[in-house]
């Protein structure tokens, strides 16, 4: 499995997600999941707080999955982002989609 211990985690003042290393390139830290890595997902310390962001843009991936989440088609979140390419948004989506799979949620039960 690709998890550092928390202390660890800590030392290396990294940011780590469930099942998942950094690595450093070229001042930023690489997120890399089990089995993946994500080559457009960084995060940055001196960067928006430390959040995912897209290629070291100022373009947080929870700001990419909004908008898919809000209806906005591709071409749509590309004009409003022109330094945004099509294979970022799905990386975004991966990156979310892997944040979340083996957390506990919890259930709100209808009505």
């Amino acid at each position: 499995m690709f998890l550092e211990t928390e202390r660890a985690a800590q030392m290396s003042a990294h940011v780590c997600y469930t099942r998942c290393v950094s690595q450093e390139c070229n001042g930023m830290t690489k997120v890399v999941e089990a089995g993946m890595r994500y080559t457009r997902i960084t995060v940055n310390p001196a960067q928006m707080g430390g959040v995912p962001c897209i290629r070291g843009l100022r373009i947080p991936v929870a700001t990419v999955v909004a908008m898919v989440a809000e209806g906005m088609a591709e071409d749509e979140i590309l004009a409003a982002y022109p330094d945004l390419e099509r294979e970022d948004i799905r990386e975004a989506l991966h990156f979310a989609a892997e944040a979340v799979r083996e957390r506990e949620l919890p259930l709100v039960n209808a009505g």
